[in-house]
């Protein structure tokens, strides 16, 4: 099933995919969330009940994962990062990659030099790689396209890595960070393509951590819808490795939120295997501009996800000033979240199709703080409270 918002540029449609009998194999998500414990600053993130928005929108109860802020970063991507790194470096050294502690391989990596850590990135996932490279004491090479935000690019070179601009979208990004791989490179790509596969894989396991800490805060709770932002698809692969690993009888409807201009989840489910769409003008969701899902992150989100929404720029405005209002000062991902949340349960149609009760409890993932204050202020109408530039500072608020 399929619904257009028209000029809204909104598209919902139903994953053809889903499969209510898939589990996902085994990984090593509990020994991922073993190094995070281990790392200084690690603490949960919040999740938010949020009672303004649960109002506004018609839900029983909003619920938003809080991810503005993780190792003193603006986004979730530190937690990928570290679990793909650890265990790249330690293979490199030779080591036991899943029982190298922390300050261990900082020891060791720093003794292995010159190491460069390299990847692409429009800006978060970059800068979680150069922090770190730089916790390890190695280098870090990150590749960014022509159009990424000076603020992003400044935010990456704070954390001591190279920056290197190239001509194109993310994808031209990605094969140019690519064939940077050498004795003395490792890339440490949150996307996948044939014949590189470990890392990503290792990435998404990184990311069961937010998952795992929802299971203890929701306590229980029910919870009948989830939204999820998807880019490459691989924190989507992680939200259905971990809702689907399990038949408890009443498992939460899984949606996918993307920008309109880089719909390739949407896109990708239609024709039944990983695609690349010809992306439109750049979204200011900057993190999602990604036009091709990550091959190893498909299958779990073909099977895994019960819808797909995809939508315009305007919806992420008006998410930001939804957040905003709420004491939220969050990052323009965050807000096409929010925006597709209103839109969705604000339109009897879209209701319809997604069959959600009348009053749902909602849990929407808010993956990064302010990284581009020029967008935040443009949207909201003034600078956000705290920016999220090299000082490492997270925007924050009160929620409602």
């Amino acid at each position: 099933m399929l619904v257009s918002a028209g000029d809204a540029a909104l598209v919902l449609a139903r994953n053809p995919g889903r499969d209510p009998g898939w589990r996902p194999p085994a990984g090593d998500e509990a020994r991922a969330g073993s190094l995070h414990r281990a790392l200084d600053g690690y603490a949960p993130s919040p999740l938010h009940d949020v009672s303004g928005l649960a109002g506004a929108t018609g839900a029983g109860a909003v619920l938003l994962k809080d991810e503005s802020s993780r190792f003193g970063l603006p986004a979730f991507k530190a937690l990928g990062a570290w679990w793909a790194a650890a265990c790249t470096v330690a293979g490199h050294l030779g080591e036991p990659a899943l029982a190298t502690a922390p300050a261990a391989l900082r020891e060791r990596a720093a003794r292995a030099a010159p190491l460069t850590l390299a990847c692409a990135t429009e800006g978060n996932h970059g800068r979680a790689v150069a922090r770190v490279a730089r916790s390890l004491g190695v280098a870090a090479h990150v590749v960014v396209p022509e159009g990424t935000a000076r603020t992003r690019v400044a935010a990456i070179e704070a954390e001591g890595a190279l920056v290197e601009r190239v001509a194109g979208d993310y994808d031209a990004a990605v094969a140019h960070a690519a064939g940077l791989a050498g004795p003395d490179v490792l890339v440490i790509a949150d996307t996948s393509w044939p014949g590189y596969e470990e890392v990503p894989r290792r990435v998404v396991e990184g990311y069961g951590t937010i998952f795992a800490e929802l299971d203890e805060q929701l306590a229980g709770r029910p919870v009948d819808l989830v939204l999820v932002p998807i880019g490459v698809g691989s924190l989507a692969a992680a939200a259905a490795r971990h809702l689907r690993a399990r038949d408890d009888g009443s498992p939460p409807l899984l949606v996918g939120v993307e920008p309109a201009a880089a719909a390739c989840a949407l896109a990708s489910a239609r024709a039944g295997h990983p695609v690349t769409v010809a992306p439109g003008p750049a979204s200011i969701m900057a993190g999602l501009n990604c036009a091709t899902p990550s091959a190893a992150a498909w299958p779990a989100v073909f099977a895994g996800f019960d819808a797909f929404c995809a939508i315009g720029d305007a919806h992420a405005r008006r998410g930001l000033r939804r957040l905003a209002a709420a004491g939220l000062d969050r990052g323009a991902c965050a807000g096409g979240v929010a925006g597709a949340l209103e839109a969705l349960l604000g339109d009897p149609g879209h209701r319809a199709a997604l069959d959600l009760p009348d009053r749902p409890a909602v849990l929407a993932l808010l993956t990064e703080g302010v990284t581009d204050p020029g967008a935040f202020a443009a949207a909201v109408g003034r600078p956000p409270l705290q920016s999220t530039l090299p000082d490492g500072g997270a925007a924050s608020g009160s929620p409602s």
